[in-house]
């Protein structure tokens, strides 16, 4: 295992993971995963399982994906970098939540460089719901950078039990180390209006949502080890011949830094309806679907395609289906044999229920 700090498939002057690099063949099937996350015999945060690349069909509603929302990927990655810059003076430490924060970092990284003429630099680090930020990894941010420096992001919130989780572990670690850290949270799309700042509440689909490793810079999820540790992640080496991830950080960059002020949002984000909204939505999926644990309820399309991708879905809702943000979501539920159930009175576009232990 390697500790050393990485660029995984990115340019090293775009990030730099804090993660240790496993030996690949440390994998769990999803089904024994899934038995033993529900169980309580392990945390999810404890295992990997094993990544497959995209299927060419799936790929290609990537590419549809990218052609119909990368421009509002970019709006929103141009507005989080100015929104970044008007609360921050100096030097900018980005540190993203890995991994879906990843792609999101790096642009809004490069743009603070670029558009705004701001020094940057740019860390992903881990974080895991019930366990917390990788402190290990804040430990060394701070050990070269300032804490008042620092801004988290990542691509969007669910229930937003990941903005809460980042809240109560930088609370912890400031009082232990006599930190500054704020601990709030920028994101694309807030849905849980548990976001310091968002540059959207809509659930459109973030393209880099739709695939894993290879819009990731080749890294796997994070899984959490000992405390005195970084947390850990494989790197992905043999999937380097499909690998999309800085094509598409270029792309949306690109994209970005022709907008002008006029194309980005302006309108202020109602965070209390957000979270208002989110809670009903959650209490009538648990009512109307029997669900006794509210973490088997996944909201919006980000969340919903990560049950998709390496959970054991037990249903897809969706508002709409015939819209093209959900056309890989429908897509994966009929390779996987999963219900599609149209619900029109959902907020989301899309909700993902994941199988039930109890369900046998």
């Amino acid at each position: 295992m390697t500790s050393a700090p990485f660029s995984g498939s990115y340019q090293a002057s775009d990030v730099q993971f804090l993660l240790r690099q496993l030996p690949v063949q440390q994998f769990t099937s999803v089904a024994d995963k899934e038995a033993l996350i529900q169980s309580g015999r392990k945390h999810y945060s404890e295992m990997l399982s094993p990544e497959s690349l995209p299927s060419e069909r799936y790929l290609q509603v990537f590419e549809d994906a990218c052609a119909t929302n990368l421009a509002q990927m970019a709006r929103d990655c141009l507005a989080l970098a100015g929104m970044i810059a008007a609360r921050r003076a100096g030097d900018v430490t980005v540190v993203s939540l890995a991994r879906a924060g990843t792609p999101v970092g790096v642009i809004v990284k490069r743009l603070l460089e670029q558009r705004f003429g701001r020094g940057a630099v740019h860390y992903s680090v881990s974080i895991a719901r019930d366990r917390g930020i990788d402190a290990v990894a804040l430990r060394q941010v701070v050990q070269h950078h300032a804490s008042e420096s620092i801004v988290f992001i990542d691509g969007w919130t669910g229930k937003g039990v990941i903005s809460r989780e980042l809240a109560h572990s930088v609370a912890r670690f400031n009082d232990e180390h006599g930190a500054a850290i704020d601990s709030g949270l920028y994101v694309l799309s807030d849905l849980a209006g548990s976001a310091a700042c968002a540059a959207s509440e809509a659930d459109y689909l973030i393209p880099s949502s739709i695939l894993n490793a290879t819009v990731s810079g080749l890294v796997s999820r994070t899984v959490v080890g000992a405390p005195d540790q970084l947390h850990g992640c494989v790197y992905y080496e043999a999937f380097a011949p499909h690998d999309r991830s800085r094509q598409f950080v270029d792309a949306v960059t690109a994209a970005a830094l022709a907008l002008d002020g006029a194309d980005l949002p302006h309108a202020a984000l109602d965070r209390a309806a957000a979270a208002a909204t989110s809670r009903a939505c959650l209490a009538q999926l648990q009512q109307e679907y029997g669900v006794a644990d509210v973490n088997l309820i996944k909201p919006g399309i980000g969340e919903a395609t990560r049950v998709l991708l390496r959970r054991v879905p037990r249903l897809l809702l969706v508002r709409d289906p015939a819209s093209a943000d959900v056309r890989h979501l429908t897509l994966l539920a009929q390779e996987k044999n999963v219900p599609v159930i149209i619900d029109q009175s959902l907020p989301y576009q899309a909700v993902s229920l994941i199988r039930s232990a109890l369900d046998g």
